[in-house]
């Protein structure tokens, strides 16, 4: 059911998208600038980079996952973060593949892949090829995108679908 609505969003230009009682979407400029520090409206709206290792979730070790500080959108799961070395969190994988929108980025006289949140259209960071296995990808995020939501917190906060991933985790350890 999930694919289908999010195809159903994409095909609808991904303006907006009802998800388990959650309305995904960008919201309009005043509501971001009353919603969003100057760090977080630049990065998110303008393609900014935050500095590293001194940003929220560089370090963070907590189970839980990462959603669009903009719209809400999972992104990220604590599961698929590693310790990069950079200064930004890193993770191997988007949590929601159809939540992330990747395009060519030739800022800076280099050429990279930009990572955008796919409704609200946030800058997230970059993605790069020198990623450990599984994936061999490196999402490097800033993490003023983001808004992190730790595990005991997903029902409460509406995201109760991905509890079971960390109950799983845990059952392993």
């Amino acid at each position: 059911m999930r694919t289908a609505i999010i195809f159903l969003a994409i095909i609808l230009g991904g303006n907006a998208m009802a998800w388990d009682g959650k309305d995904f979407r960008k919201p309009n400029v005043s509501e971001l600038l009353s919603k969003l520090n100057p760090e977080q409206y630049n990065i998110t709206q303008k393609d900014g980079t935050e500095p590293p290792f001194r940003n929220a979730y560089w370090d963070n070790k907590k189970p839980g996952i990462y959603v669009d500080v903009v719209s809400g959108e999972p992104l990220f799961s604590s599961l698929d973060k590693f310790d990069s070395g950079t200064g930004w969190p890193s993770f191997t994988r988007p949590l929601v593949p159809a939540q992330v929108a990747e395009r060519q980025d030739r800022s800076f006289f280099m050429v990279r892949t930009e990572v955008r949140s796919k409704l609200a259209d946030s800058h997230l960071g970059h993605v790069f090829d020198d990623g450990p296995a599984p994936t061999g990808k490196r999402y490097c995020i800033n993490s003023a995108s983001l808004r992190f939501i730790a595990a005991e917190d997903l029902e409460k906060e509406g995201y109760g679908e991905y509890k079971g991933l960390f109950e799983k985790a845990a059952a392993k350890e």
